[in-house]
C-alpha cells in the first residue's frame, strides 16, 4: 500500500505532503532520505524511478520541473504506483502547476491539495484495483523501462541518479553513428557493384554521340 507522497519543485522545494496514517521511525527516516534524493535529481537524472529501501519502494516521477514522490510497500505492484503518480501529476499539474513555479511559491503552500492526495490514495490502496491497470497500462511508459536503484548506492556509494540517462543518451548516439556508418558501407558497395555497368553505359552512350550525332 502506498504509505506517503511528496510533491517537489525541481529546486528541492517542498511543495505538498501527505498526511500519513501511520508514522514509523523507518518511514520517518526514509522521508528524510527522499529529501536528499529529491535534492540530487537534476534535469538529467531518469524522469521516472523506483528506489528500493528495505520494506519500501521509492517511486518518484518528474514531470514539468516538479517531482512527484511516493512511498510504497515493496510488494505494491509499480504499474499501480506510476499510474498513481500520473493521475497526481496530471492533477496538480492543471490546477497549482504554473503558481507553484513561481518565484513566489513558499514551502508547502499547496497543502489543501493533501485533499485529493487523500481521496485518490485510497482508490489506490486496495492492490485489488491492479485488475483494472490493464486498460490504462497505454497511458503509461512501460515500466519494465523503468530505472531502479538501491537507496544504499545513491546515498552512501555516490551513484548518480543521471548515470542511466547517460548510458541511454550514449547508446542513441552510438546507434546512430553505426546506422550512418552502415548506410556508408552500403553506398560505397552500390557504387563498387553498379559503377562499371554505369561507365560502360556513359562509354556506350559517348560513342553513339560521337559517331552520329555530332556530325
Amino acid at each position: 500500500m502506498v504509505k506517503s507522497t511528496l510533491i517537489y519543485r525541481y529546486d528541492a522545494l517542498p511543495l505538498c505532503g501527505s498526511l500519513d496514517d501511520q508514522i514509523t521511525p523507518e518511514l520517518n527516516d526514509l522521508k528524510k532520505k527522499c529529501k536528499i534524493i529529491i535534492s540530487r535529481i537534476t534535469p538529467n537524472s531518469a524522469p521516472q524511478a523506483t528506489i528500493e529501501s528495505g520494506n519500501f519502494n521509492v517511486h518518484y516521477l518528474n514531470q514539468n520541473n516538479i517531482i512527484y514522490l511516493i512511498i510504497a510497500d515493496r510488494s505494491y505492484p509499480r504499474k499501480l504506483a506510476f499510474l498513481y503518480l500520473s493521475e497526481v501529476a496530471n492533477e496538480f499539474g492543471n490546477s497549482h502547476g504554473r503558481e507553484a513555479m513561481s518565484n513566489a511559491a513558499r514551502p508547502y503552500a499547496f497543502s489543501s491539495f493533501d485533499n485529493f492526495l487523500s481521496k485518490t490514495k485510497k482508490l489506490y490502496q486496495d492492490e485489488r484495483a491492479h485488475s483494472n491497470v490493464d486498460r490504462l497500462n497505454n497511458d503509461l511508459a512501460d515500466v519494465k523501462r523503468v530505472m531502479t536503484k538501491n537507496i544504499e548506492d545513491l546515498l552512501y556509494r555516490g551513484d548518480s541518479l543521471d548515470k542511466m540517462s547517460d548510458l541511454s543518451s550514449s547508446l542513441r548516439n552510438d546507434s546512430i553513428k553505426y546506422r550512418k556508418k552502415a548506410q556508408q558501407i552500403n553506398f560505397e558497395a552500390m557504387l563498387k557493384q553498379y559503377a562499371p555497368i554505369a561507365g560502360a553505359g556513359l562509354f556506350i552512350v559517348f560513342v553513339i554521340w560521337y559517331m552520329f550525332i555530332r556530325r
